[in-house]
Protein backbone atom coordinates (compact mmCIF):
# COMPACT_ATOMS: atom_id res chain seq x y z
CA UNK A 1 0.00 0.00 0.00
CA UNK A 2 1.40 3.45 -1.31
CA UNK A 3 1.84 5.64 1.74
CA UNK A 4 0.41 9.02 1.76
CA UNK A 5 2.72 12.32 3.08
CA UNK A 6 0.50 15.21 4.66
CA UNK A 7 2.89 17.16 2.25
CA UNK A 8 5.06 15.76 -0.23
CA UNK A 9 7.03 17.57 -3.04
CA UNK A 10 7.96 15.29 -6.45
CA UNK A 11 10.85 16.89 -8.80
CA UNK A 12 10.43 20.29 -8.26
CA UNK A 13 12.34 22.64 -10.48
CA UNK A 14 11.97 26.17 -10.46
CA UNK A 15 14.29 28.92 -12.22
CA UNK A 16 14.31 32.85 -12.62
CA UNK A 17 15.82 33.38 -16.00
CA UNK A 18 19.32 31.69 -15.97
CA UNK A 19 19.56 31.41 -11.73
CA UNK A 20 18.15 27.09 -11.00
CA UNK A 21 17.10 27.41 -7.97
CA UNK A 22 15.42 24.29 -7.42
CA UNK A 23 16.49 21.05 -9.00
CA UNK A 24 14.13 17.88 -8.95
CA UNK A 25 13.55 18.31 -5.25
CA UNK A 26 12.02 15.99 -3.41
CA UNK A 27 9.96 16.50 -0.13
CA UNK A 28 7.62 14.83 2.28
CA UNK A 29 6.03 15.30 5.56
CA UNK A 30 4.23 13.07 7.81
CA UNK A 31 1.26 14.09 9.62
CA UNK A 32 2.44 14.74 13.32
CA UNK A 33 6.06 15.42 12.10
CA UNK A 34 8.02 17.98 12.57
CA UNK A 35 10.98 18.03 9.60
CA UNK A 36 13.59 20.25 9.46
CA UNK A 37 15.02 21.98 6.51
CA UNK A 38 18.29 23.12 6.33
CA UNK A 39 20.79 24.90 3.69
CA UNK A 40 22.92 27.62 3.05
CA UNK A 41 21.67 31.04 1.89
CA UNK A 42 20.81 30.65 -1.89
CA UNK A 43 20.76 26.91 -1.62
CA UNK A 44 16.76 27.11 -2.74
CA UNK A 45 14.77 26.98 0.92
CA UNK A 46 13.02 30.06 0.13
CA UNK A 47 12.11 29.47 -3.17
CA UNK A 48 10.77 25.76 -1.73
CA UNK A 49 8.39 27.24 0.84
CA UNK A 50 7.23 29.81 -1.79
CA UNK A 51 6.26 26.72 -4.15
CA UNK A 52 5.03 24.49 -0.87
CA UNK A 53 2.70 27.55 0.18
CA UNK A 54 1.24 28.31 -3.01
CA UNK A 55 2.78 31.46 -3.85
CA UNK A 56 4.82 30.37 -6.56
CA UNK A 57 4.24 27.64 -9.48
CA UNK A 58 6.88 25.40 -10.21
CA UNK A 59 8.27 25.36 -13.80
CA UNK A 60 7.96 21.41 -13.45
CA UNK A 61 6.94 18.78 -10.27
CA UNK A 62 4.07 18.96 -8.53
CA UNK A 63 2.74 19.49 -4.96
CA UNK A 64 0.52 16.70 -3.38
CA UNK A 65 -2.06 17.24 0.10
CA UNK A 66 -2.75 13.76 1.65
CA UNK A 67 -2.36 12.03 -1.58
CA UNK A 68 -3.81 14.88 -4.19
CA UNK A 69 -2.44 17.20 -5.79
CA UNK A 70 -2.38 20.54 -4.98
CA UNK A 71 -5.15 23.29 -5.87
CA UNK A 72 -4.20 25.45 -8.56
CA UNK A 73 -2.50 28.95 -7.17
CA UNK A 74 -6.11 31.00 -7.78
CA UNK A 75 -7.22 28.73 -5.16
CA UNK A 76 -6.32 30.53 -2.24
CA UNK A 77 -8.78 29.32 0.21
CA UNK A 78 -8.04 25.97 -1.45
CA UNK A 79 -4.26 26.57 -0.11
CA UNK A 80 -5.23 27.88 3.30
CA UNK A 81 -7.04 24.97 4.19
CA UNK A 82 -3.71 22.83 3.70
CA UNK A 83 -1.01 24.10 4.39
CA UNK A 84 0.20 28.12 6.63
CA UNK A 85 3.53 29.35 6.39
CA UNK A 86 4.80 31.81 9.61
CA UNK A 87 7.53 33.73 7.64
CA UNK A 88 10.53 34.99 9.15
CA UNK A 89 9.40 38.75 8.94
CA UNK A 90 5.97 38.92 10.40
CA UNK A 91 3.01 39.39 7.72
CA UNK A 92 0.66 40.50 10.69
CA UNK A 93 -0.68 44.43 9.53
CA UNK A 94 0.25 46.67 12.86
CA UNK A 95 -2.78 48.51 12.86
CA UNK A 96 -5.60 45.50 12.89
CA UNK A 97 -6.36 43.42 15.70
CA UNK A 98 -5.43 40.21 17.02
CA UNK A 99 -8.98 38.78 16.09
CA UNK A 100 -8.42 40.91 12.21
CA UNK A 101 -5.09 39.82 11.53
CA UNK A 102 -6.33 36.29 12.17
CA UNK A 103 -9.35 36.42 9.95
CA UNK A 104 -7.51 38.78 7.51
CA UNK A 105 -8.92 37.70 3.66
CA UNK A 106 -11.25 35.13 5.59
CA UNK A 107 -13.86 36.91 7.20
CA UNK A 108 -16.86 35.14 8.86
CA UNK A 109 -19.77 37.03 7.97
CA UNK A 110 -23.60 37.00 9.12
CA UNK A 111 -25.82 38.15 5.72
CA UNK A 112 -24.01 40.85 4.81
CA UNK A 113 -22.72 41.88 8.25
CA UNK A 114 -19.29 40.80 9.65
CA UNK A 115 -19.56 38.50 12.59
CA UNK A 116 -16.88 39.87 14.96
CA UNK A 117 -18.62 38.38 17.70
CA UNK A 118 -18.14 35.00 16.24
CA UNK A 119 -14.53 35.34 14.95
CA UNK A 120 -13.44 36.59 18.34
CA UNK A 121 -14.97 33.88 20.09
CA UNK A 122 -12.84 31.54 17.10
CA UNK A 123 -10.00 33.51 17.92
CA UNK A 124 -9.96 33.35 21.84
CA UNK A 125 -10.86 29.52 21.76
CA UNK A 126 -7.57 28.60 19.81
CA UNK A 127 -5.84 30.84 21.89
CA UNK A 128 -7.08 29.11 24.77
CA UNK A 129 -6.34 25.64 24.23
CA UNK A 130 -3.28 26.09 22.99
CA UNK A 131 -1.94 28.39 26.48
CA UNK A 132 -1.41 31.16 24.27
CA UNK A 133 -0.80 34.38 26.23
CA UNK A 134 -2.83 37.28 24.35
CA UNK A 135 -5.63 39.39 24.22
CA UNK A 136 -8.06 38.97 21.13
CA UNK A 137 -8.68 42.49 21.45
CA UNK A 138 -4.94 43.84 21.49
CA UNK A 139 -3.66 46.15 18.74
CA UNK A 140 -0.89 44.50 17.05
CA UNK A 141 1.52 47.03 17.07
CA UNK A 142 1.48 46.88 20.62
CA UNK A 143 2.50 43.29 20.89
CA UNK A 144 5.84 42.05 21.27
CA UNK A 145 8.06 39.75 18.12
CA UNK A 146 6.80 36.89 20.37
CA UNK A 147 3.41 37.68 20.19
CA UNK A 148 3.04 38.80 17.12
CA UNK A 149 4.31 35.15 15.89
CA UNK A 150 1.68 34.05 18.11
CA UNK A 151 -1.08 35.72 15.89
CA UNK A 152 0.74 34.23 12.96
CA UNK A 153 0.51 31.32 14.43
CA UNK A 154 -3.28 31.22 15.28
CA UNK A 155 -4.09 32.34 11.97
CA UNK A 156 -3.11 29.19 10.72
CA UNK A 157 -4.70 27.46 12.92
CA UNK A 158 -7.76 29.55 12.56
CA UNK A 159 -7.83 28.15 9.17
CA UNK A 160 -7.86 24.35 9.87
CA UNK A 161 -4.51 23.63 8.33
CA UNK A 162 -2.61 20.31 9.41
CA UNK A 163 0.61 21.69 8.35
CA UNK A 164 2.89 24.43 9.19
CA UNK A 165 5.71 26.00 7.67
CA UNK A 166 7.86 27.70 9.99
CA UNK A 167 10.72 30.05 8.20
CA UNK A 168 12.97 30.69 10.70
CA UNK A 169 10.80 31.44 13.81
CA UNK A 170 13.49 31.95 16.54
CA UNK A 171 15.19 34.64 14.20
CA UNK A 172 13.69 37.42 16.36
CA UNK A 173 13.34 35.79 19.52
CA UNK A 174 15.10 36.02 23.05
CA UNK A 175 16.31 32.67 24.57
CA UNK A 176 13.13 32.20 26.30
CA UNK A 177 10.79 32.51 24.14
CA UNK A 178 12.50 30.13 21.91
CA UNK A 179 11.78 27.35 24.77
CA UNK A 180 8.11 28.87 24.70
CA UNK A 181 8.04 28.21 20.76
CA UNK A 182 9.46 24.62 21.11
CA UNK A 183 6.47 23.87 23.99
CA UNK A 184 4.19 24.78 21.30
CA UNK A 185 5.66 23.19 17.97
CA UNK A 186 5.98 19.78 20.20
CA UNK A 187 1.91 20.21 21.14
CA UNK A 188 1.28 21.15 17.84
CA UNK A 189 2.58 17.58 16.34
CA UNK A 190 1.31 15.59 19.55
CA UNK A 191 -2.28 16.49 17.73
CA UNK A 192 -1.33 15.36 14.42
CA UNK A 193 0.22 18.72 12.96
CA UNK A 194 2.82 17.99 10.54
CA UNK A 195 5.88 21.22 10.94
CA UNK A 196 8.23 22.12 8.43
CA UNK A 197 11.23 24.09 10.67
CA UNK A 198 13.39 25.61 8.53
CA UNK A 199 16.39 27.10 10.79
CA UNK A 200 20.18 28.35 10.48
CA UNK A 201 20.75 27.34 13.86
CA UNK A 202 21.23 23.42 13.87
CA UNK A 203 21.10 23.35 17.31
CA UNK A 204 17.39 24.04 17.27
CA UNK A 205 16.93 21.50 14.49
CA UNK A 206 18.64 18.78 16.38
CA UNK A 207 16.25 19.86 19.57
CA UNK A 208 12.87 19.94 18.11
CA UNK A 209 12.92 17.94 14.74
CA UNK A 210 13.00 13.76 13.96
CA UNK A 211 14.00 14.47 10.43
CA UNK A 212 16.11 16.24 8.60
CA UNK A 213 16.53 17.27 4.72
CA UNK A 214 19.59 19.55 3.81
CA UNK A 215 19.64 21.18 0.14
CA UNK A 216 22.58 22.24 -1.71
CA UNK A 217 22.66 24.25 -4.49
CA UNK A 218 18.83 23.28 -5.62
CA UNK A 219 18.83 19.51 -5.08
CA UNK A 220 18.71 17.65 -1.84
CA UNK A 221 21.67 15.82 -0.50
CA UNK A 222 20.32 14.12 1.81
CA UNK A 223 17.15 13.35 4.43
CA UNK A 224 17.61 11.27 7.14
CA UNK A 225 16.60 10.70 10.91
CA UNK A 226 17.93 13.26 13.15
CA UNK A 227 19.90 10.58 15.32
CA UNK A 228 21.51 8.73 12.28
CA UNK A 229 23.49 12.13 11.52
CA UNK A 230 25.81 14.64 13.51
CA UNK A 231 26.36 18.96 13.34
CA UNK A 232 29.58 17.88 11.66
CA UNK A 233 27.90 15.77 8.94
CA UNK A 234 25.33 18.58 8.90
CA UNK A 235 27.35 21.22 8.03
CA UNK A 236 29.33 19.25 5.87
CA UNK A 237 26.61 18.19 4.25
CA UNK A 238 24.78 21.95 3.35
CA UNK A 239 28.63 23.22 2.62
CA UNK A 240 30.54 21.43 0.50
CA UNK A 241 33.44 23.76 -0.46
CA UNK A 242 33.23 26.80 1.12
CA UNK A 243 35.90 29.72 0.89
CA UNK A 244 37.89 29.86 4.21
CA UNK A 245 38.55 32.22 7.18
CA UNK A 246 41.73 32.26 5.86
CA UNK A 247 40.61 33.20 2.41
CA UNK A 248 38.45 36.14 3.83
CA UNK A 249 41.35 37.48 6.22
CA UNK A 250 43.77 38.14 3.19
CA UNK A 251 41.16 39.49 0.85
CA UNK A 252 39.89 41.83 3.32
CA UNK A 253 42.94 42.84 4.26
CA UNK A 254 44.45 44.27 0.84
CA UNK A 255 40.47 45.80 -0.05
CA UNK A 256 40.56 47.77 3.25
CA UNK A 257 43.44 50.03 1.84
CA UNK A 258 41.82 50.51 -1.37
CA UNK A 259 41.65 54.29 -2.37
CA UNK A 260 37.61 54.25 -1.71
CA UNK A 261 37.73 54.38 1.98
CA UNK A 262 40.25 56.05 4.74
CA UNK A 263 38.46 58.13 7.47
CA UNK A 264 40.91 59.32 9.84
CA UNK A 265 41.54 55.44 10.70
CA UNK A 266 44.74 55.68 13.22
CA UNK A 267 43.48 58.17 15.73
CA UNK A 268 43.90 57.07 19.79
CA UNK A 269 40.10 58.21 20.87
CA UNK A 270 37.80 55.79 19.28
CA UNK A 271 34.13 55.59 20.55
CA UNK A 272 33.25 57.35 23.68
CA UNK A 273 29.83 57.36 25.33
CA UNK A 274 29.01 59.34 28.22
CA UNK A 275 26.18 58.96 30.12
CA UNK A 276 24.15 58.12 27.00
CA UNK A 277 19.69 57.80 27.90
CA UNK A 278 17.25 56.66 25.55
CA UNK A 279 13.91 56.45 25.18
CA UNK A 280 12.86 53.36 23.00
CA UNK A 281 10.17 50.75 21.93
CA UNK A 282 13.67 48.28 21.14
CA UNK A 283 14.70 48.64 25.23
CA UNK A 284 15.20 52.30 27.06
CA UNK A 285 19.10 53.07 27.88
CA UNK A 286 19.37 54.56 31.06
CA UNK A 287 23.09 56.19 31.72
CA UNK A 288 25.32 54.17 29.48
CA UNK A 289 28.99 55.18 29.61
CA UNK A 290 31.14 53.20 27.32
CA UNK A 291 34.79 53.48 25.88
CA UNK A 292 35.58 51.27 22.64
CA UNK A 293 39.27 52.20 21.57
CA UNK A 294 40.65 51.75 18.13
CA UNK A 295 41.40 48.51 17.28
CA UNK A 296 39.41 47.11 20.15
CA UNK A 297 36.38 44.60 19.44
CA UNK A 298 33.20 44.99 22.18
CA UNK A 299 30.60 43.25 22.09
CA UNK A 300 27.06 43.94 24.16
CA UNK A 301 24.79 41.52 24.88
CA UNK A 302 21.26 41.58 26.78
CA UNK A 303 17.88 40.07 26.66
CA UNK A 304 15.59 41.59 24.20
CA UNK A 305 14.38 45.00 25.43
CA UNK A 306 17.41 45.22 27.51
CA UNK A 307 19.03 48.15 25.07
CA UNK A 308 21.34 46.24 23.16
CA UNK A 309 19.72 47.50 20.06
CA UNK A 310 19.45 50.55 21.00
CA UNK A 311 22.64 51.21 21.67
CA UNK A 312 23.98 50.21 18.66
CA UNK A 313 20.68 52.37 16.55
CA UNK A 314 21.90 55.45 18.54
CA UNK A 315 25.82 55.68 18.05
CA UNK A 316 25.18 54.98 14.25
CA UNK A 317 22.52 57.95 14.33
CA UNK A 318 19.84 55.54 13.34
CA UNK A 319 17.91 56.71 16.45
CA UNK A 320 18.25 60.08 18.64
CA UNK A 321 18.96 60.24 22.10
CA UNK A 322 17.63 62.13 24.90
CA UNK A 323 20.53 62.81 26.82
CA UNK A 324 24.25 62.44 27.31
CA UNK A 325 26.92 62.13 24.51
CA UNK A 326 28.63 60.40 21.86
CA UNK A 327 31.95 61.12 19.88
CA UNK A 328 33.91 59.52 17.14
CA UNK A 329 37.85 60.23 17.70
CA UNK A 330 36.92 63.20 19.28
CA UNK A 331 34.02 64.59 17.15
CA UNK A 332 30.60 64.92 18.59
CA UNK A 333 27.87 62.87 17.11
CA UNK A 334 24.40 64.49 17.04
CA UNK A 335 21.47 62.76 18.14
CA UNK A 336 19.71 61.02 15.55
CA UNK A 337 21.78 62.09 12.30
CA UNK A 338 22.49 59.04 10.41
CA UNK A 339 24.38 61.10 7.52
CA UNK A 340 26.88 63.41 10.05
CA UNK A 341 27.59 59.51 11.88
CA UNK A 342 28.53 58.08 8.41
CA UNK A 343 30.56 61.16 7.29
CA UNK A 344 32.54 60.73 10.94
CA UNK A 345 33.16 57.30 9.84
CA UNK A 346 30.86 55.34 11.10
CA UNK A 347 29.92 52.03 9.47
CA UNK A 348 26.38 50.38 10.17
CA UNK A 349 25.28 47.00 9.71
CA UNK A 350 21.86 47.44 11.17
CA UNK A 351 19.14 44.97 12.82
CA UNK A 352 16.45 44.65 9.44
CA UNK A 353 18.49 44.60 6.70
CA UNK A 354 14.97 44.58 4.74
CA UNK A 355 14.69 47.79 6.18
CA UNK A 356 17.53 49.42 6.46
CA UNK A 357 20.41 47.18 5.03
CA UNK A 358 19.54 47.61 1.15
CA UNK A 359 17.33 49.02 -1.27
CA UNK A 360 15.50 45.95 -3.10
CA UNK A 361 14.93 47.26 -6.66
CA UNK A 362 18.55 48.55 -6.96
CA UNK A 363 21.30 45.89 -7.50
CA UNK A 364 23.97 44.52 -5.50
CA UNK A 365 26.75 47.76 -7.01
CA UNK A 366 24.70 49.98 -6.28
CA UNK A 367 23.81 48.83 -2.89
CA UNK A 368 27.34 48.19 -2.33
CA UNK A 369 28.99 51.28 -3.02
CA UNK A 370 26.10 53.59 -1.31
CA UNK A 371 28.41 54.82 1.39
CA UNK A 372 31.24 56.10 -0.82
CA UNK A 373 29.15 57.67 -3.87
CA UNK A 374 30.96 60.65 -3.61
CA UNK A 375 33.99 59.51 -4.03
CA UNK A 376 33.40 57.26 -7.43
CA UNK A 377 31.70 60.15 -8.83
CA UNK A 378 33.81 62.44 -11.10
CA UNK A 379 33.68 66.08 -10.73
CA UNK A 380 30.45 67.16 -12.31
CA UNK A 381 28.77 64.53 -10.07
CA UNK A 382 28.17 61.41 -12.59
CA UNK A 383 29.01 57.76 -11.51
CA UNK A 384 30.16 55.63 -13.69
CA UNK A 385 27.94 52.30 -13.28
CA UNK A 386 31.15 50.33 -14.77
CA UNK A 387 33.65 51.98 -12.31
CA UNK A 388 31.01 51.56 -9.66
CA UNK A 389 30.56 47.99 -10.05
CA UNK A 390 34.48 47.22 -10.48
CA UNK A 391 34.43 48.84 -6.89
CA UNK A 392 32.15 46.32 -5.52
CA UNK A 393 33.26 43.47 -7.36
CA UNK A 394 36.24 42.25 -5.48
CA UNK A 395 34.24 43.15 -1.85
CA UNK A 396 31.70 40.94 -3.03
CA UNK A 397 34.20 38.32 -4.06
CA UNK A 398 35.81 38.29 -0.58
CA UNK A 399 32.57 37.47 1.23
CA UNK A 400 31.42 34.65 -1.48
CA UNK A 401 28.25 36.64 -2.64
CA UNK A 402 26.21 34.17 -4.77
CA UNK A 403 24.61 36.62 -7.37
CA UNK A 404 24.44 36.38 -11.22
CA UNK A 405 26.15 39.94 -10.92
CA UNK A 406 26.70 43.44 -9.81
CA UNK A 407 23.01 44.80 -11.61
CA UNK A 408 21.42 41.85 -9.71
CA UNK A 409 18.73 43.48 -7.43
CA UNK A 410 19.33 42.96 -3.96
CA UNK A 411 15.54 42.00 -3.59
CA UNK A 412 16.58 38.53 -6.00
CA UNK A 413 18.80 37.71 -3.50
CA UNK A 414 18.82 34.99 -0.50
CA UNK A 415 18.46 36.38 2.94
CA UNK A 416 22.34 35.86 3.51
CA UNK A 417 23.90 37.17 0.69
CA UNK A 418 21.42 40.48 1.23
CA UNK A 419 23.02 40.68 4.18
CA UNK A 420 26.55 40.16 2.51
CA UNK A 421 26.18 43.30 0.45
CA UNK A 422 24.91 45.23 3.83
CA UNK A 423 28.44 44.05 5.35
CA UNK A 424 30.22 45.09 2.19
CA UNK A 425 28.09 48.51 1.96
CA UNK A 426 29.42 49.24 5.56
CA UNK A 427 33.29 48.30 5.18
CA UNK A 428 33.84 50.16 1.91
CA UNK A 429 34.31 53.53 3.05
CA UNK A 430 37.06 52.23 5.37
CA UNK A 431 35.04 53.58 8.35
CA UNK A 432 36.89 54.05 11.74
CA UNK A 433 34.08 52.81 13.85
CA UNK A 434 32.13 49.78 12.96
CA UNK A 435 28.53 49.16 14.31
CA UNK A 436 27.47 46.13 13.61
CA UNK A 437 23.45 45.38 14.78
CA UNK A 438 22.63 41.35 14.95
CA UNK A 439 25.12 41.05 12.04
CA UNK A 440 24.39 36.78 11.62
CA UNK A 441 20.59 37.14 11.82
CA UNK A 442 19.02 34.99 9.36
CA UNK A 443 22.64 33.50 8.16
CA UNK A 444 23.74 30.49 7.52
CA UNK A 445 26.21 28.41 9.24
CA UNK A 446 29.57 29.33 6.83
CA UNK A 447 28.18 32.83 5.58
CA UNK A 448 28.12 33.76 9.39
CA UNK A 449 31.85 32.58 9.65
CA UNK A 450 32.65 34.71 6.87
CA UNK A 451 30.52 37.99 7.83
CA UNK A 452 32.18 37.73 11.51
CA UNK A 453 35.52 37.18 9.82
CA UNK A 454 35.27 40.24 7.37
CA UNK A 455 34.31 42.29 10.85
CA UNK A 456 37.41 41.09 12.82
CA UNK A 457 39.63 41.48 9.59
CA UNK A 458 38.46 44.77 8.91
CA UNK A 459 39.22 46.17 12.86
CA UNK A 460 42.42 44.66 13.07
CA UNK A 461 43.35 45.55 9.30
CA UNK A 462 42.51 49.13 10.18
CA UNK A 463 42.72 49.85 13.30
CA UNK A 464 38.71 50.73 13.49
CA UNK A 465 37.05 50.32 16.62
CA UNK A 466 34.40 47.45 16.20
CA UNK A 467 30.64 47.61 18.65
CA UNK A 468 28.67 44.33 18.24
CA UNK A 469 26.01 44.77 19.38
CA UNK A 470 23.69 41.01 19.35
CA UNK A 471 22.21 38.44 21.05
CA UNK A 472 23.66 35.77 19.32
CA UNK A 473 26.51 34.67 21.61
CA UNK A 474 28.81 33.44 18.88
CA UNK A 475 28.83 36.64 16.82
CA UNK A 476 30.97 37.97 20.50
CA UNK A 477 33.36 34.73 20.60
CA UNK A 478 35.86 36.79 19.16
CA UNK A 479 35.94 40.16 20.91
CA UNK A 480 38.15 42.22 23.45
CA UNK A 481 35.48 42.57 25.78
CA UNK A 482 31.68 41.83 26.55
CA UNK A 483 29.20 43.91 28.19
CA UNK A 484 26.01 42.39 29.22
CA UNK A 485 23.10 45.12 29.43
CA UNK A 486 20.38 44.34 32.14
CA UNK A 487 17.04 46.95 32.23
CA UNK A 488 18.70 49.62 30.31
CA UNK A 489 22.18 49.84 31.84
CA UNK A 490 25.32 47.93 32.47
CA UNK A 491 25.29 44.89 34.57
CA UNK A 492 28.51 43.21 34.45
CA UNK A 493 31.53 43.13 32.08
CA UNK A 494 33.48 40.04 30.94
CA UNK A 495 36.98 40.78 29.75
CA UNK A 496 38.67 37.12 29.74
CA UNK A 497 38.35 35.14 26.81
CA UNK A 498 37.36 32.17 26.58
CA UNK A 499 33.95 34.08 27.79
CA UNK A 500 31.75 31.55 29.97
CA UNK A 501 28.39 31.46 27.86
CA UNK A 502 26.62 30.29 31.15
CA UNK A 503 27.85 33.06 32.91
CA UNK A 504 26.83 35.28 30.46
CA UNK A 505 23.48 34.23 29.68
CA UNK A 506 22.61 34.25 33.86
CA UNK A 507 23.90 37.81 33.64
CA UNK A 508 21.24 38.60 30.67
CA UNK A 509 18.99 37.41 33.17
CA UNK A 510 20.21 39.94 36.11
CA UNK A 511 21.79 36.92 37.76
CA UNK A 512 25.16 37.67 39.60
CA UNK A 513 28.33 35.04 40.55
CA UNK A 514 31.44 35.33 42.10
CA UNK A 515 33.39 34.23 38.84
CA UNK A 516 31.83 37.34 36.90
CA UNK A 517 32.87 39.99 39.79
CA UNK A 518 36.31 38.02 39.55
CA UNK A 519 36.42 38.65 35.94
Amino acid sequence: MTQLFAVEAKGIEKSFGSTKALRGVDLRISAGQCLGLVGRNGAGKSTLVSVLSGLSKPDNGQVFFDGEPAPSLKDVEGWRLRIATVFQHSKVVPQLSVTENVFLGNIITRGKLVDWKVMREKTRTIIDEWNFDISVTARCETLTVEQLQIVEIVRALATGSRCILLDEPTAALERRAVDRLFDRVTQLVASGVSVLYISHHLEEVFEICSEVTILRDGKVVMTTPIEHITKDQMVAAMVGEVTTTGDVASGFSSLLHQPTGSQGVGTTQGLVIENLRVTSIRGDLDGISLVVRPGERVGVTGLLGAGVATLGRAVAGATKFDEGSISVDGVALRSGRRDIALKSGVGYIPENRQVEGFVANLGVGENATMTVTRRLATRWGFVNPQRRNNAALPWAQSLSLVTSGMKQPVGELSGGNQQKVTVVRSLISNPSLIVAVTPTRGVDVASKSLVMSSLIVAARSTGAALLICSDELDDLAECDRVIVLFRGKIFTEFTQSPFDRELIIAATEGISTQEQAAS
